[in-house]
């Protein structure tokens, strides 16, 4: 694997993060609406919310691609819905001071 398909399926990776959790944020939005249910955290429906859409669309997606399931990308599915649940809880601010604190500004000069 080169580079550029490297960097594409990061790409990729990024779409499919901002999207979902662009979703998980509409839908929790349209939850903590609903009588009775503005008492819950808002933190625990994201994640929650996350936990269920996240492998959902995965599935969704493989199987409309008809390619196969192996168990790793379900898991690997879960730890990227926690990922989509702190972009759509806290934005991409908090992403960005995770990144920033990774010194990978400081390497590239």
């Amino acid at each position: 694997m080169n580079v550029n398909e490297m960097m594409q399926y990061i790409s990729y990776l990024l779409i499919a993060i901002g999207i979902m959790a662009f979703i998980v944020s509409i839908i929790t939005q349209v939850i903590k609406s609903w009588p009775k249910l503005d008492t819950l955290p808002t933190s625990a429906v994201v994640i929650v919310l996350s936990l269920v859409l996240c492998p959902v669309a995965f599935i969704a997606m493989m199987s409309w691609l008809n390619q196969p399931i192996e168990w790793y990308m379900i898991f690997a599915c879960f730890l990227a819905a926690f990922v989509v649940a702190l972009v759509a809880m806290d934005g991409w601010e908090r992403l960005k001071e995770i990144w920033d604190r990774t010194g990978y500004k400081n390497k590239q000069k």
